[in-house]
């Protein structure tokens, strides 16, 4: 009996655990690409291999001429999540409409835990949400619409609000208006 358990240890480089394939070295995060539009599709197929997977979806809500109607779209389209050993990608890669793991030089870079880990809280909490560009502290901005539209400054983040520091060059002077980070553009 213990040289079958050894056995299957060694030769078996996986476990299933209510579908989910589980290497025996620790596995990880990773973004996907797929092609357009077939986010769900892919995320089937990669379940059917025995790969845990993460769709975020959000609701949105279109108006047509006659109705308003309620559908599913991707959080980040084009993109979902897969949890993997990166020395054993190679069925990822071979499921259709999947472009590529993203990554640095042709190798696969993890997705933090911690990132997936808020993105399924923010899901699974049902919340409404919606998509915002992508804003690092220190970033060039420009403000898009409302009053201040047209505004151009460096985005600074203090006490978790955002703001925007506007200067005037010429006295080295600044000041600071909290905005909300969806008005708001990258500019170089």
């Amino acid at each position: 009996m213990q040289i079958v358990e050894q056995l299957e240890t060694a030769i078996v480089p996986g476990r299933f655990d209510e579908g989910v394939l589980q290497t025996a070295t620790e596995t990880q995060w990773f973004a996907v690409q797929v092609r357009s539009r077939q986010e769900a599709q892919v995320a089937q197929q990669i379940s059917g291999k025995g790969y845990e997977h993460f769709l975020p979806m959000r609701k949105r809500r279109k108006l047509w001429s006659d109705r308003i109607r309620e559908s599913e779209e991707p959080i980040f389209p084009g993109y979902l999540f897969c949890r993997f050993d990166p020395l054993y990608r190679l069925p990822i890669l071979t499921t259709p409409s999947v472009i590529q793991i993203v990554g640095y030089n042709r190798k696969p870079v993890a997705v933090d835990e911690a990132e997936i880990r808020a993105l399924q809280t923010l899901i699974a909490s049902g919340v409404a949400n919606q998509t915002c560009p992508f804003l690092e502290v220190g970033d060039r901005v420009r403000i898009e619409s409302g009053a201040l539209r047209g505004l151009e400054g460096i985005l600074v983040d203090t006490r978790s609000r955002r703001r925007l520091i506007l200067s005037v060059s010429i006295l080295q002077r600044s000041v600071a208006v909290e905005i909300d980070s969806e008005l708001v553009t990258r500019f170089q």
